[in-house]
């Protein structure tokens, strides 16, 4: 390099938790709405805090239709679940699938099941995930589900309690609906939403840089109206003097959607003025609030091909898989997991590394292997007297058998390793989005149905508005 010339600045590059993750290539050049889902995607909830008022809550109606009364000193780990996780109310165990949906790890309350168990149960006999004898937790919200039944399961096998598990699995399910029904929840939340809620410094800026873009952006939410105002108020109230009301960040605001059912028949579309609602008269206004409503009428007001809508929401049924069965909107999921997912990942890192090097190494001895047991078959069907023949028919065994005990060796720390890195990821279930080398079931769903995936909307602000999500280049076993 000539002297007095500087150096070319390095490229900046995004940190690892604050990148957009791509499944399918997106063009932001051809979305004109954005829409977003608030609980779990604009509003970031502390989980543990929702997990023991949930959990509290559901106690409490549980003893009010006669369970024990100790239950009310119940011992629970709000760490214990995470989303993708299958309950089978037959057996009251909890089960971790992989994308073929083969149990690898299942709990009964809170001790693992014996491998022979699960294979009894759930390898020899094909399972039916989609009957009424399992239930899928595939939300944040549902965590505290399962959160109440293992400790519960748990705790009245230890006084020798007879257990109809299915029962006791819709009673926890109807305590904590009841729960959120009767407002419990929200009265608990809204005195004090910084208890509960991670309010994002950056959400504001980063829907004004959309809005900039010329991008129009919807709220639609489950929530009712009282609450989303109270938490948008939160979120978004006071951050930026171009936006005196949160409304005005969005052009369209509807509550109490009630998806997944608002993608399919859904409701007519509603406009509420303060208590009282009213049928819709003419076309959608920015700052006014509709409620229920559902896709095909709402994409006639909007006037826009549902391919120009990208929906950003956490609820991998609700906002993902029907918005891509449904309609054909493109499709952006809030993973707050993702923070635990790429700190284990990076602290692990080594291990796994060498987890492919065993892999490999294994694969190679493999080959290897089958050569020398094609020779010593070649051998001995030749003559047997052969002393050439017999020596190296002996070189041949001790060949194999030292690859045998490398192989043994290998499958011995593969073993370690593996069950380290499960732990590094999570306590009972390892990685959220994998099981051992294959996606989980859960993964599998997100790289199915979310086009892209984030921690947190505002990651979207250290891209242009226009920028072209790329997918990595997709490859077959044979390709690598």
């Amino acid at each position: 390099m000539p002297l007095g010339v500087a150096p070319e600045p390095a490229p900046s590059r995004i940190a690892k938790p604050d990148r957009v993750w791509v499944n399918r290539n997106l063009k932001m050049t051809s979305v004109q709405w954005v829409g977003f889902d608030m609980d779990y995607t604009l509003a970031i909830y502390d989980q543990a805090m929702m997990d023991s008022l949930q959990v509290e809550a559901t106690v409490d109606r549980l003893v009010a239709r006669g369970y024990p009364a100790y239950l009310r000193k119940l011992e629970y780990d709000h760490r214990f679940p995470i989303r993708g996780l299958l309950v089978d109310k037959r057996h009251g165990h909890v089960l971790k699938m992989n994308r073929f949906k083969v149990v690898r790890k299942a709990w009964h309350g809170m001790r693992p099941l014996p491998k022979d168990v699960i294979r009894e149960l759930y390898t020899h006999q094909r399972i039916h995930p989609q009957t009424s004898r399992y239930h899928w937790i595939d939300t944040l919200f549902s965590l505290a589900e399962v959160t109440a039944y293992a400790a519960i399961v748990e705790a009245l096998e230890r006084k020798g309690e007879r257990l109809d598990y299915a029962k006791l699995f819709l009673d926890v399910r109807e305590s904590i609906d009841e729960a959120h029904r009767d407002g419990s929840v929200y009265a608990r939340v809204l005195p004090s939403p910084s208890e509960f809620i991670h309010r994002d410094p950056h959400l504001a800026e980063t829907l004004h840089k959309l809005r900039s873009a010329g991008k129009k952006l919807f709220l639609l939410t489950n929530s009712p109206w009282g609450y989303t105002d109270a938490v948008m108020k939160y979120l978004l109230g006071g951050a930026m003097n171009e936006y005196p009301s949160w409304r005005l960040y969005f052009d369209v605001v509807v509550v109490a959607a009630q998806k997944p059912g608002w993608f399919k028949e859904g409701r007519p579309l509603m406009e509420r003025d303060g208590s009282v609602l009213r049928d819709l008269r003419g076309s959608l206004e920015r700052g006014k609030i509709y409620e229920g409503g559902n896709l095909k009428e709402f994409e006639r007001l909007l006037g826009v091909p549902g391919s120009s809508v990208l929906y950003v929401g956490d609820h991998i049924y609700g906002d993902m898989l029907r918005s891509k069965k449904e309609s054909a909107w493109r499709t952006a999921m809030i993973m707050q997991e993702l923070d635990a997912e790429l700190e284990a990942h990076d602290r692990c890192s080594n291990d796994i590394a060498r987890q492919r090097l065993l892999a490999e190494s294994r694969d190679n001895l493999e080959d290897e292997l089958r050569h020398y047991q094609a020779r010593f078959k070649e051998l001995s069907k030749s003559d047997a007297g052969n002393g050439l023949a017999s020596e190296e028919r002996s070189a041949l065994k001790r060949s194999m058998e030292r690859i045998r005990g490398e192989l043994r060796a290998i499958a011995v720390e593969h073993g370690k390793l593996r069950e380290l890195v499960d732990r590094t990821f999570h306590p009972y279930w390892g990685s959220l989005l994998k099981q051992d080398n294959e996606l989980s079931s859960f993964g599998q769903q997100v790289d199915t149905y979310a086009d892209v995936y984030m921690r947190r909307v505002s990651c979207l602000r250290h891209y242009s508005p226009m920028q072209f999500f790329r997918s990595p280049h997709d490859l077959m076993p044979h390709e690598l």
